[in-house]
């Protein structure tokens, strides 16, 4: 039987990169291509390497040759710019073309519950939602004009054990594990889908090279869904704070005091999300998410503990907690 050939342009990342460790246990042949920077992750085995740069169409055109690939992934596509480089690159040259947008492009604030692909697409708080909007608009006209073999697939928040789902990142756990109350968005009791990532390749490899996903759009998330006062309490338990102090603020003042932090806010985690995952279960029917947040958060803890680089505390965002806590206490 012959191997199905991918391209996965990235492949080293929190998604790509357990969607790339099951492709090669499935017998892919896979190839990857970027930058070549080593990072947090291991290599992954079994899969061949290129070196190109994904925002750029003609490193990657380099990088490829004129080689063809019955799948090409893109886990590196940010702007409609790349998604228009991409459909003018391998138009002729692949079966499938899979690009990764968003579940923050979904209708914020969300009209009713659960999320489906029909949810409308509307994010007025965040470019990086509204650019991935444009770039799914692009490959609807491509395959609706020309037929080019595109999948969209919108995942939610995804973690592994490299990353702390809440925007305080490490500092947050260091102030639990020093008795200090950390800030919460709005009352802590609005919905939120956390999907490790070993658990959306499940769903996500079942799409690959399967011919009734072409032309079509699939989120992909757990089926787990938490409050924001059990994620914060289930991260303190990993650390060994079975009650941090959890002290709530509006997202509208965290996003003036943190502006950074503001668009994702507001424009996605302040809001809750149920998603269906009815339709990419009906294509990939042994689809189930297993990994609950508990477990996921002692996965993450036990990450950042094992090494103190990966420990980081940021002092000025310190600084600005305090400002917050003083504020909602004031």
């Amino acid at each position: 039987m012959t191997k199905v050939s991918a391209l996965f342009i990235g492949g080293n990342g929190i998604i790509s990169s357990s969607v790339s460790r099951l492709a090669v246990e499935r017998g892919f042949d896979l190839t990857l291509l970027n930058r070549g920077v080593s990072g947090t992750r291991p290599p992954i085995d079994g899969a061949r390497h290129l070196t190109g740069d994904a925002g750029d169409s003609a490193s990657i055109a380099a990088a490829i040759g004129t080689t063809d690939f019955d799948v090409v992934v893109n886990f590196r596509s940010f702007l409609p710019s790349q998604v228009r480089g991409d459909i003018d690159l391998f138009t002729g040259r692949t079966g499938q073309y899979v690009y990764i947008s968003s579940a923050s492009a979904y209708q914020k604030p969300v009209a009713r519950l659960p999320i489906t692909e029909s949810t409308p697409l509307h994010n007025p708080w965040w470019q990086y939602s509204r650019d991935k909007i444009a770039s799914e608009d692009a490959l609807v006209a491509a395959y609706r004009d020309a037929g080019f073999p595109a999948t969209i697939v919108r995942p939610s928040h995804t973690y592994d054990e490299t990353l702390l789902p809440i925007d305080a990142g490490w500092t947050a756990i260091d102030r639990m594990r020093r008795g200090l109350p950390v800030v919460v968005h709005g009352d802590g009791t609005s919905l939120w889908t956390l999907t490790h990532s070993r658990d959306f390749a499940k769903a996500f490899v079942g799409l690959l090279a399967n011919p009734a996903a072409i032309g079509d759009t699939f989120g992909i998330t757990s089926d787990f869904v938490y409050t924001w006062d059990a994620i914060y309490r289930m991260l303190g338990a990993a650390a060994g704070v079975p009650e941090p102090e959890l002290v709530h603020v509006a997202s509208e003042k965290i996003a003036r005091v943190l502006p950074d932090a503001g668009p994702g806010l507001l424009g996605d985690k302040a809001h809750s999300v149920v998603f269906d995952n009815t339709k990419v279960k009906a294509l990939v029917p042994g689809f189930v998410a297993t990994t609950t947040f508990a477990e996921g958060a002692r996965e993450i803890i036990a990450w950042h503990d094992a090494d103190a680089a990966r420990r980081t505390v940021d002092a000025d965002l310190n600084s600005a907690i305090d400002a917050l806590v003083e504020y909602a206490r004031s």
